[in-house]
């Protein structure tokens, strides 16, 4: 077998050189033997749509990733025009730009940094503030704008990419009222603030990635300058703004953007990379064998004269077997000929040879062996994959190893054959989703944290141990430990009389049950407490589940928390109260299952009211199921005991213990709730089992290592283990999933940083303990809520915490309040100069509670309060040992003017770098902020459980491996108490905002003695592990990257090899890590993919020859063949979710920006909620389409910033609105509705034509929409939409026929909707002019392939697969039918009418294959076997020509059906072997379709000669038999197609500017084979 057989030859160009400025002097022409060499080549590049940026502006961003002062920092480096003024290269800048950033940064992030610059991953941050610098200048009008400036027009912003004053202002302030463009106008608006202030509107709205001036007041006026660094007007205007921000005047932002046109103002350095275009790195090529069985290749010649490239010359900085022959010729010029006459030989060389199929049988272990042998492993695996099929033969000749074999067959034990897997720093990593760009940023967030951690004087070794440590599993459960005597249960499953005859053997939980079976095992597995009453039916169906109840009364919870007293004295007419004493009466004087009958009862006797609704119970409901439950086993009259029960206040005392029980657990705050073993869930029947199904696994687990037996208390095990004494949904619930995280590193190191001014409290007795948790307090004094949380702070402090230390941060919302300020003064001063003090924290809750009861006496006269609050200070300070004499001179020296200058450097810290709102209090533990909204409930119990939950989840192992730390180059004096606090809070808080999948793999039990690639690095904070299948597209993907990352950081690696055993039955493919593909084979035809990242959407650019087929022999004397493609958009994608339903699908999303909110749209599949968009970098708003989605749900429009190459994922909730919970969303009679009110000019059409050109790149399409000629005009009726696919030169031609067909036999106007992914630069150019000429409409349209949908590998089964499984999501919302017509079609016929045709209802419309050509009779597979049985008289259709009631389609989430099927199917290979034809096919049963007559349709192969003539549309359908060409066959079937072809032909020569062939060049029909007839088709399926 040959060893290329079913072989790719690919690339992945994992990281390409920077930029084109970074080449020059890298390449060398081929010399005098280029000319007699005939190698061909393939060479690919990417590049960004958008227009370049600089290359300096690109450094400060990514500066700014690492810490935000470095951004101030090297702005102030680089500001003065004359710096990098000795530089006259793009080299020598880009040296001192690195140099400059390098000065800032350790190792190994300055390594990074300079990497980082290379991929350019930094460009899409500058192009989002283009955007926001185009908005800004469109913010003031046109006429007076050009006045100052000579600023053009919108349109102009989106043409050149980039706003282009032409009047020479490169740099504008904007201030929200005027822009200012110089700086004697900035001068006068910062004198003017005073008298402005009153005056001003709205504020300008900053974004997270706002680069904010430090130390900028968080209440002054906004000023966001615009401008790059480097240009002449930069400068001034940046050191106005600086000096007034300092002075507290402005907040000010810059937004670095450079101005097209404003390259020759800025300094030489400044401009680099301004003007060429952005290339990308980090994809990978692929050159494929085609399959020619149907000769399907156009035979129009290449013209000549327009390569890209001089023929002689290629990138000899490409590695050839080991040598790179543009340093060769670097140090030996003189041997020019004979260096390349070498190299072409090493070329000539890699013709792969022939193979038996036993040679390959070990070839899994040979390449290994070579890997490992190499001195280079990881450059070894790279080269095999690279070039597979040239080095295969040598490899199958090497002497195994049996050492390396046996122990990856040992290894194979615990790790299947072939499959790959890889960890960083412990952390699996998703290598589906794997990119270079993703892989950069993980890598950067741990070399960060590995930074903070070694200025933090942290040892390396402690800090590779923090980055390995797996962190505890964070559940979104936490167990309540309720464990108390006011828990009252029903049942005992291990005692009572009812279970006895169940078995007690725990061992039957881990045998295998029917799903949903139940285990009656005779032990209290399951513990459902309730904290309501409705458990008697599961008790009475026998559940296995020991069922229990605490009872609580809200109205007695409420009173003690408005009057924050433990007991309140008045409880006449609580009825719950009533309840709890009865329901104890009952059990402690008759039984348990009496007073759970009771409760019962108190239902009944409600529900059997005529008027019942949803109403708190009355007191005559609880007397008469009291009386109810007694009167047949009373001791005496149930009446008298009321009375008795009223004037005895029996059982009150219990009834109030259990609420206040209830009220410490915060239970209450969920209302009704059900605990099951502690974890906290809803209450009902359905949550019961849920919970019961969901804890099996976690008791099966723990019986299957014997850590439960027979004897063991299942609930006391599982609440002593991991539990609270407290519940807060907003700290613990699911609620809290949204936890909101900041590391305080930056801050803490800043200069003057605020921590410098804390001291903190801690509990009496424990200030000499270091304190793994530290709570920062954002106390605003002058709210109410403020200062209630501040005297719960000192009541938690008071109650004794070991583990957790306090620091206040107290700030005054209302500044007019000088009595406030004189508050905060004391306190601050009291906890600078007494925190250690023992009873300072007795002072300070005094102090609280006195000014809370004074809180809102505002009629209160300051001088008055001031006295008062003297007076009080004094006799607090007496009674707790402080001295008077330091607050009598405290008083004295008090001003409010200082104490509010003092606030500035907090409210930064507060509101600039936490992020809080102003007026917010906040509670920040270890990172974690938690905000403590107005009116919400937070006692020291909830400060308690964030101090649990925080050290057990996120810093108990942290603090476990500092505490063990041997420190070195650390003063011993300084080793305090508050170090190690101060540390633990900063590792914590970092950590804490590391974003890292959950998912590890124990490595370690892996042998790599022989068969592992180990490199070691002691001082590495990275550690790769991977096992890795070499020759597996994984292996091939994995191999450049961790090259890359070796070179780059040299992290330690471990990499065990698990290569597939046996390649002897392996169908396999290879794509290797360069886009240059050397001596490719001449005669075979060979088509490229590109494998991109997910987030990009790439097209094809420039491309003279058609990379569908691609026949080197045709290039002449070109000797490289180019193709350039080009990232026109990144995704944002998404999943959407409906609290407690199913995923709302079929609603509509819209995108744009504030003025043009709607330029773009999506619905949402039911498919895991899945919705998706194009965008390119910027800034935008995601909301709900207007409409019945609009009408139905809420949500708030989401605020979404494009600023990376790595898109976006989003999770949005919905809800619906009040009082419209039942409607459905897809209703068929509002789509009806919806569908008419829109007809043709639907609520997005006007924005169509943006959108497609935002989207699709196709800038010119507003304008090709005025240009359509009056041919358009003259057509009447409603339009046409046709669909259509094709890829390679040969079916564009059919296409183009196609489209004229149809026109020529419609008078109607037509669309025709195109998928963009496969179409050539050629083909995109020529169709605006002949939409243009013709008079038809166009737009195209594509859609990514979901990750979460299994994927096609072939070209052409994706491209079907395009035609079918997206078709609700690929058009815009306002399209209501569509014809797909095949690309080789051609139309006799008036498409109006089938687009008019009446479907019946039915979503999708097909013709049924014919069955009177009765030659093909053996290979009508739909007749027999499977698909008869399946159809069950149902007819198999044809995909070549199919109508689509788009509005139909949606409402019957038809989209979602299809993909499920596909989903099932496809992962067998056996399944779907005509995708787009076999799936429409198997799903018609449940997505019905409406056969269309049979003329609809005609194809030699399958219909008869006698129906050719009432054919509606020809079908060119490959002939199985004669193998017949397409082009041979078309002139033969189809008379008119000659003509049609010869004026497509002719009118795209006339636009590309080419000489048309002559029609002799044509051959006639007449010339052509005329086949035999007697041949069978076995596949019947076209290519498209």
């Amino acid at each position: 077998m040959a060893a290329a057989r079913g072989a790719r030859s690919g690339a992945s160009a994992a990281a390409a050189v920077l930029v084109s400025v970074l080449l020059v002097g890298g390449l060398v022409a081929g010399g005098a033997g280029a000319e007699i060499r005939r190698q061909k080549n393939v060479q690919v590049s990417l590049r960004a749509k958008w227009a370049g940026t600089p290359l300096l502006l690109e450094a400060s961003e990514l500066l700014s990733k690492e810490w935000k002062k470095l951004f101030w920092d090297f702005i102030d480096n680089w500001k003065e025009l004359d710096k990098g003024s000795d530089c006259l290269t793009a080299k020598c800048c880009i040296q001192k730009i690195v140099e400059d950033a390098r000065a800032l940064l350790n190792e190994p992030l300055s390594t990074i940094f300079e990497f980082s610059l290379t991929l350019r991953s930094a460009s899409p941050r500058l192009v989002l503030y283009r955007q926001l610098a185009e908005e800004s200048l469109s913010s003031v009008p046109v006429d007076s704008l050009e006045q100052i400036s000579g600023h053009g027009t919108e349109e102009n912003f989106h043409e050149a990419g980039s706003p282009s004053p032409s009047g020479g202002t490169c740099c504008w302030v904007d201030t929200g009222n005027a822009l200012l463009f110089n700086s004697a106008d900035l001068r006068r608006w910062l004198e003017g603030l005073g008298k402005l202030a009153t005056d001003s509107t709205e504020r300008l709205e900053l974004f997270d990635f706002d680069h904010v001036y430090p130390r900028s007041n968080i209440t002054a006026p906004v000023a966001i300058f615009y401008g790059a660094v480097g240009t002449k007007c930069f400068k001034g205007l940046h050191a106005h703004l600086a000096e007034a921000s300092k002075q507290g005047k402005v907040r000010y932002a810059l937004r670095p953007v450079l101005p097209s046109g404003c390259q020759a103002t800025s300094s030489f350095c400044g401009s680099i990379g301004a003007v060429d275009a952005v290339t990308l790195s980090g994809y990978g090529v692929e050159l494929a064998l085609k399959n020619m069985e149907y000769k399907a290749m156009d035979d129009t010649a290449i013209k000549k004269g327009v390569a890209l490239e001089d023929p002689k010359t290629e990138d000899l900085s490409q590695e050839v077997r080991g040598f790179i022959f543009s340093k060769i010729l670097e140090r030996k010029p003189e041997l020019n000929a004979e260096i390349m006459a070498f190299r072409d030989y090493l070329l000539s060389s890699t013709v792969p040879d022939t193979l038996e199929v036993w040679e390959l049988k070990d070839l899994g272990h040979q390449t290994a062996q070579r890997i490992l042998q190499a001195s280079d492993p990881l450059q070894s695996m790279q080269e095999i994959n690279q070039n597979f099929p040239s080095i295969v033969s040598s490899l199958s000749r090497m002497k195994l190893d049996n050492s390396i074999k046996d122990e990856i067959i040992a290894n194979q034990r615990m790790v299947p054959p072939g499959k790959s897997l890889m960890a960083l720093n412990g952390a699996l990593i998703n290598i589906e989703d794997l990119d270079l760009y993703l892989l950069m940023d993980m890598v950067h967030e741990e070399l960060s944290l590995a930074d903070q951690f070694s200025r933090l004087k942290l040892p390396q070794s402690a800090a590779r141990k923090i980055l390995s440590a797996p962190p505890p599993a964070e559940s979104n459960s936490v167990r309540v430990d309720f464990r108390s005597s006011h828990a009252h249960y029903l049942n005992n499953l291990e005692e009572d009389a009812m279970y006895r005859r169940w078995r007690s053997n725990l061992q039957e939980l881990l045998m295998p049950v029917f799903p949903g079976q139940m285990r009656y095992i005779r032990k209290n597995l399951f513990h459902a407490v309730y904290t309501i009453d409705m458990i008697l039916s599961l008790y009475q169906d026998n559940v296995p589940v020991r069922f229990g109840i605490i009872m609580y009364s809200s109205k007695l919870i409420n009173s003690i928390e408005e009057n924050d007293v433990n007991l309140p004295v008045n409880l006449a007419g609580d009825t719950s109260v009533l309840i709890t004493r009865l329901f104890l009466y009952i059990k402690e004087t008759y039984s348990t299952q009496l007073a759970f009958q009771f409760l019962n009862n108190i239902h009944k006797a409600r529900d059997g009211e005529d008027d019942y609704i949803e109403e708190p119970v009355e007191t005559h409901h609880v007397e008469a199921a009291f009386v109810d439950s007694l009167l047949s086993s009373a001791k005496s009259h149930p009446q008298d005991v009321l009375l008795k029960m009223q004037k005895e206040d029996m059982f009150k005392q219990e009834a109030e213990e259990s609420s206040l029980f209830v009220h410490k657990l915060g239970l209450y705050k969920l209302q009704c709730c059900l605990l099951m073993n502690g974890l906290v869930h809803e209450s009902n029947e359905d949550a019961t089992m849920s919970a019961m199904n969901d804890e099996l696994p976690k008791i099966q687990e723990q019986v299957y290592y014997g850590h439960i037996q027979s004897h063991t208390d299942v609930l006391d095990k599982f609440l002593s283990e991991s539990s609270y004494k407290r519940y807060n949904p907003s700290i613990a619930g699911k609620s809290a999933g949204k936890k909101r995280f900041v590391s305080l590193f930056g801050s803490y190191h800043q200069e003057d940083s605020v921590f410098n001014d804390i001291n903190y409290l801690q509990s009496p007795g424990t200030t000499d303990d270091a304190k793994p948790v530290t709570h920062l307090l954002a106390i605003d004094l002058s709210s109410k809520s403020g200062t209630k949380l501040l005297h719960v702070t000192m009541r938690y402090l008071m109650a004794g915490s070991d583990k957790a230390r306090v620091g206040l941060l107290l700030y005054v919302h209302n500044e007019g309040s000088s009595s406030v300020l004189l508050l905060k003064d004391i306190i601050d001063r009291t906890i600078t100069s007494f925190s250690y003090k023992e009873k300072v924290l007795d002072f300070l809750y005094g102090l609280c509670k006195f000014y809370e009861a004074q809180h809102t006496l505002s009629s209160s006269v300051a001088g008055d309060w001031t006295k008062t609050l003297m007076e009080k200070v004094y006799s607090l300070a007496a009674e707790s040992a402080l001295p008077v004499d330091d607050y009598k001179t405290w008083f004295t020296s008090f001003s409010a003017d200082n104490a509010l200058k003092g606030m500035d450097k907090l409210s930064d810290f507060l509101f600039g770098q936490l992020g809080l709102v102003f007026g917010s209090n906040a509670v920040i533990t270890n990172g974690r902020v938690f905000v403590v909204n107005e009116g919400e409930s937070f006692l020291a119990d909830d400060l308690a459980l964030l101090e649990s939950m925080e050290y057990e989840l996120r810093t108990k192992y942290i603090f476990e491996i500092i505490e063990e730390v041997e420190w070195s180059g650390v003063d011993p004096d300084d080793l305090s108490s508050k170090f190690y606090s101060d540390i633990s809070m900063l590792v914590s808080s970092s950590m804490s905002v590391r974003e890292r999948p959950s998912d590890r793999a124990h490595f370690e039990i892996l042998n790599a003695e022989h068969s592992a690639i180990k490199l070691g690095n002691a001082d590495a904070s990275i550690h790769i592990d991977a096992v890795i299948d070499p020759l597996s597209p994984t292996g091939q993907k994995l191999s450049p990257l961790l090259r890359i990352l070796w070179k780059q950081i040299q992290p330690s690696m471990r990499i065990v090899l698990n290569p597939i055993d046996d390649f002897s039955s392996t169908d396999f493919s290879v794509h290797g890590p360069k886009a240059f593909f050397a001596n490719m084979p001449l005669s075979k035809t060979l088509t490229m993919n590109v494998d991109v990242p997910e987030p990009w959407l790439v097209e094809p650019i420039v491309a003279i020859h058609d990379l569908d087929n691609i026949l080197l022999e045709n290039l002449d004397d070109v000797r490289t063949l180019q193709a350039v493609f080009e990232l026109e958009a990144l995704l944002l994608t998404g999943h959407c979710m409906e609290k407690d339903r199913d995923p709302p699908r079929g609603l509509q999303f819209i995108l744009g920006t504030k003025q043009r909110p709607h330029l773009v749209d999506t619905l949402v599949m039911a498919n895991l909620g899945y919705w998706q968009m194009k965008v390119s970098p910027g800034v935008w708003y995601l909301q709900l389409a207007p409409g019945r989605s609009a009408d139905l749900y809420e949500l708030p429009p989401k605020l979404i910033a494009i600023d990376s190459l790595r898109g976006k994922l989003m999770h949005i909730e919905v809800q619906k609105k009040k009082g419209r919970e039942h409607e459905e969303l897809l209703n068929a009679d509002d789509d009806h509705h919806f569908q008419e009110k829109m007809g043709n000019k639907g609520w997005n059409n006007n924005l169509l034509k943006w959108a497609s050109s935002f989207i699709s790149g196709d800038a010119s399409s507003k304008k090709k929409a005025d240009k359509i000629t009056d041919r358009k005009d003259a057509r009447q009726g409603e339009t046409i939409n046709i669909f259509s696919v094709a890829s390679g030169h040969l079916y564009e031609r059919f296409l183009k026929i196609m489209i004229l067909s149809v026109l020529k036999k419609t008078q109607r106007p037509v669309k025709f909707w195109f998928i963009k992914n496969y179409l050539s630069p050629q083909f995109k150019d020529v169709i605006p002019h002949m939409a243009q000429e013709y008079g038809f409409e166009y737009e195209l349209v594509t859609y990514k392939w979901p990750t979460w949908l299994h994927k096609q590998k072939e070209k052409q089964r994706i491209i079907w697969a395009y035609k079918i499984l997206f078709l609700d999501v690929i058009f815009p919302l306002s399209l209501r039918k569509v014809i797909f017509v095949d690309a080789d079609q051609i139309v006799r016929a008036d498409m109006g009418e089938l687009y008019d045709m009446n479907l019946k209802g039915r979503p999708l419309a097909y013709t049924p294959f014919c069955d009177n050509n009765k030659d093909m009779d053996g290979f009508r597979f739909w007749k027999q076997g499977f698909w008869k049985d399946h159809l069950r008289g149902r007819p198999y259709h044809i995909s070549a020509l199919y109508v689509v009631d788009l509005a139909k389609f949606r409402q019957t989430a038809s989209g979602d059906t299809l993909r499920v099927f596909y989903e099932q199917l496809s992962k067998d290979p056996n399944s779907l072997s005509n995708l787009d034809q076999d799936l429409p096919n198997y799903a018609q049963h449940t997505v019905p379709i409406f056969s269309l007559p049979q003329e609809w349709l005609w194809c030699e192969s399958w219909c008869g000669n006698a129906t050719k003539a009432r054919a509606k549309t020809i079908d060119l359908c490959n002939n199985p038999m004669t193998k017949e060409p397409k082009l041979q066959g078309a002139r033969r079937i189809v008379p008119e197609w000659v003509d049609l072809d010869s004026e497509a032909r002719q009118f795209t020569a006339r636009i590309l500017g080419e000489t048309p062939e002559s029609a002799d060049a044509i051959p006639s029909p007449s010339d052509t084979p005329k086949p035999d007839g007697n041949g069978a088709d076995q596949i019947p399926k076209d290519e498209l």
